[in-house]
């Protein structure tokens, strides 16, 4: 298990960087964390602070060099692409206003010294919004982007010592055109995953239907390119992968962190499904190394531009030990709860814009799920006493109806609800009642086992069933999209209960 924790004003000295988003973060050997550029209140940045990991301290270093046109550095940009080799990070496009860039940067870390390089070949066209990757430590592959005018699906690669670009011939099956997406080198494979497409719309005619449109998806695809390694000696060509288990939702604009052979994911932004047309920004993560510290710092929600810092550590890491668990009697008032009955639908209807629906459901969340899911601790029918309330409201009954039915007898007119009840209709006032009654009911499967956790579901006969929500800690940990699948996996394990 893995902890978010806020970082504190003890973890760091110096001069911390300043808000902003479509920065870009390299690591430069063991010890250094690179930030440049970036966008903040529709200014673009091109400063340089640096986190000295050892020493635990921010600074922000006097860099010399100079450019075609005399500056020191590259010209402010956000949404570029950062790939560190050695002791060199290399800075290729991005945005800069309405303007997309097609200049190439290298910063020498040892001397913080900046030069732009004139490469030739088959030199990319200016884009943001592209991707880009080591390889070893001579080469970096680069793919994707918007031009300002199209989506990309190129493929180049750059020898840093000759300073040669090479647009590669890639044979068979290719990924549709797409910015917003990340590569990522795992041994020998690029691994390329999400990001927006062109998606053709298909228009009714009187004979057939006929592409006549175009507007922007968001992609949940995972591809392997191969060929990239000269010692393999193959011709380079996609494959889309197929892995087992669930994957993450599609998105764009989300980072993808390696480390061995071992992927971190993060964040990016999706659309709305079926709540909202709007798109929305995830902060969940998929952690395949548990043996790692990660520094999350910046980005942009929608509607506010963060300048905070978050670790991402494992539950054995000493900062872990800083979360408090919330004590139980902190609990909101029963009136509260009862005085919204809104449903899902009826609380994103009047939002103009997803970032301040996706507050206000946050907002919403915290009222009502009043019991705390942060010990694992699966609660008895006789020990939920929202349960009880929320049956009886179901049941227009008051007080005196609470004394006459037991909680066993609350919990089955519950179900029954939700067995039948579409996902859109669903009040917010039920989230937390529902997640803990799933959680309950998995329990009671396992009658032999006082709490279950993830080794004795993962050896248990599962079926069909994955239980992906045993361990979500309260409703408020729930996406939106999360709703009909936690609906629909509860409505299986209660028919076969």
């Amino acid at each position: 298990m893995h902890y978010w924790v806020r970082a504190s004003s003890a973890d760091f000295g110096g001069i911390l960087p300043h808000a902003r988003s479509g920065h870009s973060v390299v690591n430069i050997g063991k010890s250094k964390i690179v930030i440049f550029g970036g966008l903040v209140d529709k200014r673009f940045l091109n400063d340089i602070t640096v986190y000295d990991a050892e020493n635990k301290l921010w600074f922000q270093p006097e860099c010399t060099g100079s450019g075609s046109d005399g500056q020191v550095g590259p010209s402010p940009r956000a949404f570029h692409v950062a790939v560190a080799i050695d002791c060199h990070m290399f800075i290729f496009g991005g945005r800069s206003g309405g303007k997309r860039l097609g200049d190439f940067w290298v910063l020498d870390t040892d001397i913080w010294q900046w030069s732009e390089l004139t490469g030739f070949g088959d030199l990319p066209s200016p884009r943001d919004f592209a991707a880009a990757s080591a390889i070893g430590n001579q080469k970096i592959v680069m793919c994707g982007g918007w031009d300002g005018k199209k989506w990309l699906s190129d493929v180049y690669l750059l020898d840093t010592i000759s300073l040669e670009w090479t647009e590669l011939s890639i044979t068979g099956t290719v990924p549709p055109a797409r910015c917003g997406h990340t590569i990522t080198m795992v041994e020998k494979r690029l691994l390329l995953y999400g990001g927006r497409v062109v998606v053709a719309l298909c228009l009714p005619d009187v004979k057939s239907l006929s592409t006549s449109a175009g507007s922007s998806g968001i992609m949940g695809d995972l591809w392997a390119l191969k060929g990239l390694v000269e010692e393999e000696i193959e011709t380079p060509g996609w494959t889309q992968l197929k892995l087992p288990g669930q994957s993450p939702s599609p998105r764009c604009g989300h980072t993808m962190t390696s480390r061995g052979h071992y992927l971190l994911l993060f964040g990016g932004h999706g659309t709305g499904g079926w709540l909202s047309r709007y798109d929305i920004y995830y902060n969940d993560c998929v952690v395949l190394d548990r043996g790692s510290r990660y520094l999350l710092f910046g980005g942009f929600d929608g509607k506010s531009t963060f300048g905070d810092f978050w670790w991402l550590v494992p539950e054995e890491d000493p900062i872990s030990k800083r979360l408090v668990k919330p004590s139980p009697k902190n609990l909101p008032d029963n009136k509260n709860v009862a005085s919204s009955d809104a449903t899902l639908q009826s609380v994103l209807k009047g939002s103009q814009r997803q970032g301040s629906a996706i507050s206000e459901l946050q907002r919403r969340f915290e009222v009502f799920s009043s019991v705390s899911r942060s010990d694992m601790q699966i609660l008895d029918e006789a020990e939920d006493k929202e349960l009880l309330d929320l049956a009886l409201k179901f049941m227009g009954g008051g007080e005196s109806m609470g004394e006459t039915i037991s909680h066993g007898q609350a919990a089955q007119v519950l179900r029954d609800h939700w067995r039948k009840i579409e996902p859109h209709l669903i009040q917010l006032k039920e989230l937390g009642c529902l997640l803990r009654d799933y959680q309950r009911v998995i329990g009671h499967r396992y009658r032999n086992v006082a709490m279950p956790d993830s080794s004795c579901l993962a050896s248990a006969s599962l079926g069909k069933f994955s239980y992906r929500f045993y361990h979500v800690k309260d409703a408020s940990q729930l996406r939106m999209d999360d709703i009909p699948k936690l609906l629909t996996e509860y409505k299986e394990l209660v028919t076969v209960s």
